[in-house]
């Protein structure tokens, strides 16, 4: 899975406003989230369409989260600037039919989904924001081989 520069700044401007608890000017959210202003107008405009936070014009004006950060998950940031977490040439991994020997690979798509979404679903904003993570996150990263870079396998003697 790719994780976009967009997805990233949308997750870390969800991330501001929910340590804010209130209404947060976007120049603030720039400079806090080291994000560059005009991309910033773009993200919050993805994540005003989504519902994810509410904007409010005037002196007072800013932006705020759309509903309480416990009920917005990494996933639902994702979903709202990115679209699906998982696809496969632009479709669903549902979508995707193979013919002869590549017929099984639909299910590994699909199960590589729901693995994404085992994570991603379960991840609120406010667990971030507070640096209260899953349990199950937790024992995931604890295993050594999870921080190992993997390369793709050469033969043996080349």
């Amino acid at each position: 899975m790719h994780i976009t520069a967009r997805v990233d700044y949308a997750v870390r401007t969800l991330l501001e406003l929910a340590a804010a608890d209130g209404v947060v000017k976007s120049e603030a959210i720039a400079a806090a989230a080291q994000i560059p202003p005009k991309v910033l107008e773009t993200v919050l405009a993805e994540l005003r369409r989504a519902e994810l936070v509410l904007s409010r014009r005037g002196p007072d004006g800013g932006y705020r989260l759309g509903r309480p950060a416990t009920e917005i998950s990494v996933a639902d940031v994702i979903r709202a600037v990115e679209s699906p977490l998982a696809s496969v040439r632009g479709q669903r991994p549902e979508d995707v039919r193979y013919p002869g020997a590549a017929e099984p690979l639909q299910q590994v798509w699909i199960a590589l989904r729901v693995n994404i979404r085992a994570v991603l679903e379960n991840v609120s904003i406010a667990d971030v924001a507070a640096d209260r993570l899953p349990g199950f996150i937790g024992e995931l990263v604890a295993d050594p081989g999870a921080w190992v870079r993997r390369e793709p396998r050469t033969p043996a003697g080349t």
